[in-house]
């Protein structure tokens, strides 16, 4: 949103600078070009005024100042004048001009480009040729237009200030019209961080009707994809069932008396059984997990209280489970891999605890950090990479299959985290597993 917003920002300001710059150019050059043309006018009165100022007199031709206005008389007063006869080589110039000269412009009418005059004086030159007494007679008129440059120039300045002022509020405006504009994108924005949040498993439908298309679609989306997950979960969960039977036999069948005189065809038979069974739990266990494919429900750990409740009383009241869990806190997980993953671990640890089980959940600026603590017999450094591998059982008294921590430790490939064996500081095994927080980068795995 904010990118947008900036890049709707950035275009406005250009767009508005470059109309503003038109405009006042523009502006600018309509009104000098109104201000020579008005000028223009007196300046072709003023020629026809001197040219009245010529007379004849005992020496032929002769200007007459006392029709002259007081402006050509006083210095450098910034109207100035030039009157030449080529033919009788005569030239006559006004006193304001002092020791300056006047160049008479090339041709008639209005000069495109403005003179230099005395004093640094801006001049605005018009020529008109007249038949005076059989004589053509080139009359040039001056007058200073630095005062309208100057008046040209703050009408200008208040223009680029009236401009920004303008802009500023036009961006103010804008900010508040596009954000109101763009206020339901980012209603549905949140409601996608929510739906990755697992806090809502569809998206609002009241929505402008230019976005309701969009969610739509976005919902019915999330609904094939839910269902195919479902189907996908239940149709795993059929197979295994139905699996489980026929293995169960065969299993039976290599316990038969007829293979009692053939034992190592029997250990054979029993070795691919086992390792079809350890094969088809791992993939099917690895096809189950949905990790962050779908924004499903995520886990409250305070449900893991109950969970606890539960494991206590199925391994008796002898054993305590000792629930450190944060109030509020959610694990932006599958819920239900992440129930099948504490499940194991606590149900293993109940399996080998003598007296307590302690679990503990926390999160820190890198993720979140699990431990599964129990007081039994621990295992020794060398052997624990072992036991991760499904179906590897250290001790075959103690009930069970071997898989619980092969399959946590898949659920934490799938999560992005790592599972690592520590001594726990209750004397027995800690199983120690970090979650990175979502979106965090680079994935790591346990390594194998």
């Amino acid at each position: 949103m904010r990118s947008i917003q900036t890049h709707l920002r950035v275009g406005l300001v250009a767009i508005l600078l470059v109309a503003g710059l038109v405009l006042v150019l523009g502006g600018a050059w309509l009104v000098d070009h109104a201000l020579r043309r008005y000028l223009e006018t007196g300046l072709r009165g003023e020629t026809e005024n001197l040219l009245a100022a010529l007379v004849r007199g005992p020496h032929g031709l002769q200007l007459d100042e006392g029709r002259l206005g007081s402006l050509y008389t006083r210095p450098l007063s910034g109207r100035y004048f030039l009157i030449e006869i080529p033919a009788l080589d005569i030239r006559w110039r006004s006193r304001s001009l002092w020791d300056a000269q006047l160049e008479a412009p090339p041709g008639n009418g209005l000069s495109d480009t403005l003179a230099d005059g005395p004093s640094g004086q801006r001049l605005l030159t018009y020529r008109a040729d007249y038949q005076r007494y059989g004589q053509t007679v080139q009359v040039t008129v001056a007058d200073d237009y630095n005062p309208l440059l100057a008046n040209l120039k703050r009408i200008l300045a208040f223009g680029a200030l009236l401009g920004l002022a303008t802009l500023l509020v036009v961006l103010l405006l804008q900010r508040l019209i596009v954000r109101r504009a763009l206020r339901p994108l980012e209603q549905v924005r949140e409601q996608i961080a929510q739906l990755h949040q697992g806090r809502r498993s569809t998206l609002d439908a009241s929505v402008p009707t230019e976005l309701a298309p969009l969610v739509a679609e976005m919902n019915a989306l999330l609904r094939h994809t839910e269902e195919g997950l479902k189907r996908a979960r239940h149709g795993i969960g059929n197979l295994g069932h139905a699996l489980k039977t026929p293995l169960a036999v065969l299993t039976s069948l290599a316990e038969r008396p007829e293979l009692q005189g053939l034992p190592e065809q029997r250990d054979s038979l029993r070795e691919q059984l086992a390792r079809i069974r350890e094969r088809l739990e791992r993939e099917l266990r690895r096809a189950r997990l949905a990790g962050e494919a779908l924004p499903g429900a995520y886990l409250d750990v305070a449900e893991l209280r109950e969970l606890c409740v539960l494991l206590n009383r199925l391994h008796g009241e002898h054993l305590s489970f000792d629930c450190q869990l944060p109030t509020g806190l959610r694990l932006p997980w599958d819920r239900e891999d992440l129930l099948e993953l504490f499940g194991n671990l606590l149900d293993n640890a109940g399996k080998w605890a003598d007296r307590q089980v302690r679990l503990e959940v926390a999160q820190d600026e890198e993720g979140y950090l699990i431990r599964v603590e129990d007081d039994g017999p621990g295992v020794p450094e060398a052997e624990r990479e072992a036991i991760l591998d499904r179906g590897s059982r250290l001790d075959e008294a103690v009930a069970g299959h071997g898989l619980g921590l092969g399959i946590a430790r898949d659920i934490v490939d799938s999560c992005g985290g790592t599972l690592a064996l520590e001594v726990a500081a209750l004397g027995g095994l800690a199983v120690v597993i970090r979650l990175p927080l979502p979106g965090a980068g680079t994935r790591h795995s346990s390594g194998r």
